[in-house]
């Protein structure tokens, strides 16, 4: 910690004015030393000061040294039940050299001669917090002024913005002086409104539409704060399903937004779509597939009459305007999805983050190769994901890939046990779902044309062809179980079941 001033005399009667003509061109570090002498002397008289400011303020915001010494060594006793006066801390500070050009420990004595009421003991402590979090901005200033005039090949400008932004927002989640213990009552109250909320809704839905009733009716929707996790071996529609979701909540927002609904209650959100595996204008032609109801591979050959390609432009005019932001960068660290959510969200509202797919991002505190490395890594970028959610209030929904043991397996239908690279994926997850979809095992096991069993393989194909499984395999705030969805793979779309064929019963475990 640096010390902003030498040790202070308590009275100074003697300053004198400012010769107004004298030059002055520095300007003074934040600090406010009297506060300091004042807060630390009001500890010194009556020990019950420190819990009135000890669960914000730090020894490292006191500007000078000495006084931060005082203080650590204020709470350290205070915590063992010892009782802190001028003379139980003369022991430490007999021949301490910060307190020794003022008088050694009579230092201590004069600072409890100097004490405020225990009424203003808050006030003083906030006005210190303050001061510091002024002098780590300067410095956090001063650091970005010099990165930018260093010129380093493995940096680049943009790089350099997002670490700034990076430690400016962990500035300000790390800054605040509220928080701690709430009373029962408050907690009460605040649940009594959700419920109140959801009884005048009538049962309807009480998070962000996922644009299917059949999910929609099984979780409520998508949540606040909560980490939704959809997981599937490659081919099973993870990314369809996930745009699926992202453009049917960007498309209800629009539409309520457009009938005046207020934004509490609107249905949809703002949605940013962080998709590293896949360019944004690769997954805008799904997008665009879906809505005018075109084969995704006849688009990208060009096989379109002109009646399609109408069709094409219309859903394109349509869409304009849709509140769907996406972000195609690779290799994107966790920190840096982070600071772009965080930005998304002050300039347009962000509502909810969708990722594709979770393993692709990157750590930012782990190095080195190996399975252990990586599993730490998996796990502070779900903690980060989790963090996110609870931070912007918002639902995040991160897919992710499925270990290869299910190919081994007779029954393919995927398992918690099955998430690939798990670490804390399960644990940190308010929701584990899976996408699978039968139809897509059952035609790899096709037999020999001609045969008794490949006539019974075409019939089992017929009931197979276009069915899917949305399976909720973890949820906090609800039951697990299947939900039988269609999937018109041409079109990479996702629906639900027309009630005539929802024959299949809804399966739990």
């Amino acid at each position: 910690m640096s010390d902003y001033s030498e040790m202070p005399i308590i009275q100074d009667n003697d300053r004198s004015e400012a010769d107004p003509n004298e030059d002055v061109s520095y300007k003074e570090i934040p600090h406010n030393l009297e506060a300091e002498q004042a807060l630390l002397g009001a500890i010194l008289v009556n020990n019950d000061v420190m819990e009135k400011v000890q669960d914000f303020l730090l020894p490292d915001h006191f500007a000078n040294a000495g006084h931060a010494k005082i203080y650590e060594a204020c709470m350290t006793m205070i915590g063992k039940g010892q009782l802190v006066t001028p003379v139980t801390l003369k022991p430490y500070f007999a021949k301490d050299e910060l307190l020794e050009e003022v008088g050694g420990a009579i230092y201590l004595s004069k600072l409890a001669a100097s004490a405020i009421t225990i009424i203003n003991a808050v006030d003083y402590g906030l006005l210190i917090y303050d001061l510091a979090v002024r002098r780590n901005l300067i410095d956090l200033g001063t650091n970005i002024v010099n990165n930018a005039y260093a010129f380093e090949v493995e940096e680049t400008s943009k790089e350099q913005i997002e670490e700034a932004e990076k430690q400016l927002y962990s500035m300000a989640e790390n800054g605040v002086s509220e928080g701690g213990f709430q009373d029962f009552f408050k907690a009460a109250t605040t649940a009594v409104n959700v419920i109140s909320a959801a009884l005048s809704r009538k049962g309807g839905l009480a998070g962000i539409t996922t644009g299917f009733h059949s999910i929609n009716q099984k979780i409520g929707g998508l949540h606040k704060s909560d980490l939704l996790i959809i997981a599937g071996r490659p081919a099973m529609g993870k990314t369809a399903l996930a745009t699926n979701i992202a453009f049917n909540a960007a498309k209800a927002y629009r539409h309520d937004e457009e009938l005046g609904v207020p934004p509490d209650q609107n249905k949809g959100a703002v949605v940013g779509f962080f998709s590293l595996e896949m360019a944004s204008d690769q997954l805008a032609s799904r997008i665009l597939a879906e809505q005018a109801g075109l084969s995704s591979q006849d688009m990208r050959q060009g096989r379109l009459t002109q009646d399609q390609f109408n069709n094409l432009s219309r859903a394109a005019i349509e869409l304009e305007g849709l509140p769907l932001f996406i972000d195609d960068t690779p290799g994107l660290t966790i920190g840096a999805l982070r600071t772009r959510a965080r930005r998304l969200q002050r300039q347009h509202g962000l509502g909810l983050v969708i990722i594709d797919y979770l393993q692709l991002l990157r750590g930012t505190g782990t190095k080195g190769k190996g399975v252990e490395n990586r599993v730490q890594e998996v796990s502070e970028i779900t903690r980060g994901l989790k963090a996110l959610a609870k931070e912007l209030k918002i639902p995040v929904v991160a897919l992710s890939q499925l270990s290869r043991a299910i190919e081994s397996r007779e029954n393919k239908r995927p398992l918690l046990s099955d998430l690939r690279e798990s670490g804390t994926i399960e644990q940190d997850a308010d929701m584990v779902t899976f996408v699978y979809r039968p139809e897509y095992y059952h035609e790899q096991q096709q037999p020999d044309p001609g045969t008794a069993e490949h006539m019974d393989w075409l019939a089992e194909g017929e009931k197979l062809l276009g069915m899917a499984e949305f399976i909720i395999g973890k949820q906090r705030h609800g039951p697990t179980g299947i939900i039988n969805l269609k999937f018109e793979a041409e079109i990479t779309k996702f629906s639900d079941l027309p009630v005539d064929d929802e024959h299949m019963p809804e399966q739990h475990f």
